[in-house]
């Protein structure tokens, strides 16, 4: 009985640890953990960046705008402006300090105002996009030295070559290929994702420039019952 319990005990595989395994995979897991890291990092950084950019303008922000201008409260409505501190609100509070000019000038002000907040929220976004491209390359590298060093031990073996030496070298080169695809697939989808929230906050930007350009025409239209922007 002992004897077929340790027959049992010796045929198990052999397992190794999830820390082994990453040290088995050489230098090259060292940046790869780095890029890892700094990509955790940015992904839930910008993130709460945009989720607090996206948040901070209530669906009423364009109607409170219209009324405090209608009523010639332009003070108002630039402290208003500045008290949701977002994007589509500096945006809105540039197009207010420069009512009374022309509306090819108001418009560019707002659209240099939006460029600025978009590139301010894209920052840190190459780095994801250039992991999602670059970690898999550096494991796909380790994979790629690790079999010329396999290959380069079983040549110094001679003609006694011990498949464990070639299993051994094939497994601990996969995975500097595991580690890049664990860094680089998350950093892909992140990427998207983040970039999706911000062409929706982009069209949320327009919208609302738009929504004040009408105001600016309607105020410039005594037709309409404007001509209050110049007063």
């Amino acid at each position: 009985m002992m004897l077929l319990q340790a027959v049992q005990e010796a045929a198990k595989p052999e397992t190794i640890g999830l820390g082994s395994l990453i040290l088995a995979g050489g230098w090259l897991m060292i940046p790869l953990a780095l890029l890892s890291a700094i990509t955790i990092f940015i992904f839930f950084e910008r993130f709460w960046m945009i989720r607090q950019a996206s948040g901070k303008t209530d669906a009423g922000f364009m109607a409170k705008i219209r009324d405090l201008i209608y009523e010639g409260k332009t003070e108002q409505a630039i402290q208003y402006c500045r008290a949701r501190r977002s994007p589509v609100a500096r945006m809105i509070e540039k197009g207010i300090m420069n009512l009374g000019r022309s509306k090819a000038d108001i418009q560019a002000s707002i659209e240099n105002v939006a460029n600025l907040e978009v590139s301010r929220l894209e920052s840190g976004l190459p780095f994801l996009a250039t992991t999602a491209g670059g970690a898999p390359m550096i494991g796909f590298l380790g994979t790629v030295l690790g079999m010329v060093q396999a290959f380069m031990d079983m040549a110094a073996a001679g003609g006694s070559v011990d498949l464990s030496i070639l299993a051994s070298g094939m497994y601990t080169a996969m995975i500097t290929t595991v580690g890049g695809l664990v860094v680089g697939i998350p950093a892909y989808f992140g990427y998207n994702f983040l970039v999706a929230r911000i062409e929706k906050l982009v069209f949320q930007m327009e919208a609302n420039t738009i929504a004040f350009m009408d105001i600016v025409t309607a105020g410039e239209n005594p037709l309409a019952g404007g001509n209050f922007i110049n007063r």
